[in-house]
This record gives structure tokens, C-alpha cells and sequence, in this order.
């Protein structure tokens, strides 16, 4: 039964994700907002949604090892399980401006993160702090992009364009983003009170579930959308999708989580998956960096690696 709730709720982020994200667009569309601004903002924070509200849920429900496991999950999931897949499907070329701005912003971010999670616990400071460095890159980033259109910003123009936005009254789009919302938090609730109660059942650390089922489900919409563009031939759309959404993950999603809930950090987390999430970091990059590209040879290897991840977790549940 905990399972059909998780995946029920599973369905409704994917259901609540799409539709929000899908009316967002529509909406900036119709308001002649830039293509860049959209992918940059709307697309990144849109597939993140989920992990928002359901990190913000389990924070408020007590548990924060589904919250915090759930952005240090998602962030692994992402590079190993999401990249891995793109890549294996169609090697992956890099768009070195992108990489290097982005890139190093991302790698940043997952330094941040593990010196925050090293004092034990994400306060409000830590939280604020995080946002405002969100904040920063989102400004200096559109602020670049206004001097002039560099290949960064290719990247975020491709991402809306992956969603084309429909062509429904306003007053439906808007009906469309509300919905949207709603079925994400409340799909965000059964996720969160299925994982806790499917943690006591058999007997496994809530971490250990934030960072497995929890974490693989919120980072459906990132899947879906990577698995689209590297099949179209955009392997670059689902490079700066994942990077896009570890960026946010880390900056906007534990910021907020922390600001309106300071958590406890577990300590599981604490001796070793922030320090899987960094490590994983860095491998990417400098995948990236070797020849502009991510083969299907490096795919393989990060689904490999996510798969002894896993398999370690559980074995040691």
C-alpha cells in the first residue's frame, strides 16, 4: 500500500510538474518574455517543483532525512542516473561557454552545500545565504546575457523551446499554472507520508528512502524531459537541464526548505552521500572538459556508478 501512495503521488508530481511548468510558459510566451529568460527561470524552476514542495513538506512533517536526501539524491540522480541515460542514448556535446560558467556555478554550489551541511544543520542564516547566492547567479547571469547573447544563453533558449506553449486564453494557462500547483503539493503530501510510513515498515532509515524512491521520483520531470531532447539529437538540452536543476536544487530548494524549516543534518549524510554528491560533481566536469563531449563509454560509467551507489545504500539500509 506505501508504494501505491509513493507512486500515486509520484504521478501527480509528474501530472502537477508538467501542467505547471507547460502554463508558465504559455503565460511568459504570451507576455513576449525572451526565450532565454524562460529556460533560465520558468523551465529550471518549473522541473524542481516537486523536489521544492516535497523537501518543504517532509522539513514541516519531521523528517528531515527525506528532505535534505532528497535534494543530495536528486543532485546524484540527476548527473549518474539522468546523464548517464542522455549520454548512453546519444553522446552528449558540451557547449563549453555554457560549461564554464554554469559548470563551475554548479560545482560551487555543491562546495556551499557541503560546507553548510558540515555544521550539523541548515539554519535560516545557511538558507538565506543559499538564496542569495541563487539570487546573484540568476541576475549576473540575465545581466551577461543583456550585454549580448553569448552560447551560454543558447542553452536556456533551447530549454523553452523544448515546451512549446499553447495556444489556450490566458485565463486557461493561469487555470493551468493554479492546478498545477495544487496537484503538486498534494501529491508532494502522499509522497512524503507514504515514505515515512513505508520507512517504519520495513524498518529503513527515512535518509536512505529520501535518497533512493524519493529522490529517482522527484527527478522524474528532469528524466522525462533529458530522455526528449537527447532523443531529438539536443544533447545540450539535457546537459543544461541537469545543471540548471542541481543548481536550483542546492540553491533555491535547501534555501527555502532551510528559511521556512531548519533541519537537522543526519549524519548519514553527513559521513557520505554530500561527499558522493560533490564527488559525482567533479567527475562530470571534468568528463565534460575532455574533449567538449560525453560519450556513451562516460554514460555508461555514471549509470554504473549510479547502480553501486544504490546498491550500497540499501545493502547497508
Amino acid at each position: 500500500m506505501d508504494f501505491l501512495i509513493i507512486a500515486a503521488g509520484f504521478g501527480g508530481l509528474i501530472l502537477g510538474g508538467n501542467m505547471l511548468v507547460q502554463g508558465a510558459v504559455s503565460i511568459a510566451t504570451r507576455l513576449k518574455i525572451s526565450p532565454m529568460i524562460i529556460g533560465l527561470t520558468l523551465v529550471g524552476f518549473g522541473t524542481s517543483m516537486p523536489e521544492l514542495v516535497t523537501s518543504v513538506q517532509a522539513a514541516f512533517a519531521g523528517s528531515p532525512g527525506i528532505a535534505m536526501g532528497n535534494v543530495v539524491g536528486s543532485n546524484i540522480a540527476n548527473i549518474l542516473l539522468i546523464l548517464g541515460l542522455a549520454a548512453l542514448m546519444h553522446p552528449i556535446i558540451v557547449n563549453a561557454a555554457a560549461l564554464k560558467r554554469d559548470g563551475t556555478v554548479v560545482l560551487l554550489a555543491s562546495l556551499l552545500c557541503l560546507g553548510v551541511v558540515l555544521f550539523g544543520e541548515v539554519g535560516r542564516i545557511a538558507g538565506g545565504i543559499l538564496l542569495l547566492c541563487l539570487t546573484v547567479y540568476l541576475c549576473g547571469t540575465l545581466y551577461a546575457e543583456r550585454r549580448g547573447q553569448s552560447a551560454a544563453a543558447e542553452v536556456y533558449i533551447s530549454e523553452a523551446e523544448t515546451l512549446s506553449p499553447t495556444e489556450k486564453p490566458l485565463w486557461q494557462n493561469v487555470l493551468m499554472l493554479i492546478s498545477g500547483m495544487v496537484i503538486t503539493i498534494v501529491s508532494a503530501r502522499f509522497v512524503v507520508q507514504g515514505a515515512v510510513s513505508l520507512a517504519t515498515t520495513m524498518g529503513i532509515s527515512e535518509t536512505v528512502i529520501g535518497l533512493t524512491i524519493i529522490a529517482i521520483g522527484t527527478s522524474l520531470p528532469e528524466l522525462i524531459t533529458s530522455i526528449i531532447a537527447a532523443r531529438k539529437g539536443q544533447s545540450d538540452v539535457a546537459l543544461g537541464n541537469v545543471i540548471g536543476s542541481n543548481i536550483f536544487n542546492i540553491l533555491g530548494i535547501l534555501g527555502v526548505t532551510a528559511l521556512l524549516q531548519p533541519m537537522e543534518v543526519p549524519a548519514a549524510i553527513v559521513a557520505l552521500d554530500i561527499w558522493v554528491m560533490v564527488g559525482v560533481t567533479l567527475v562530470f566536469v571534468i568528463f565534460a572538459r575532455t574533449g567538449w563531449r560525453i560519450s556513451r563509454r562516460e554514460g555508461l560509467v555514471l549509470l554504473l556508478g549510479y547502480c553501486t551507489y544504490v546498491g550500497y545504500l540499501l545493502a547497508n539500509a
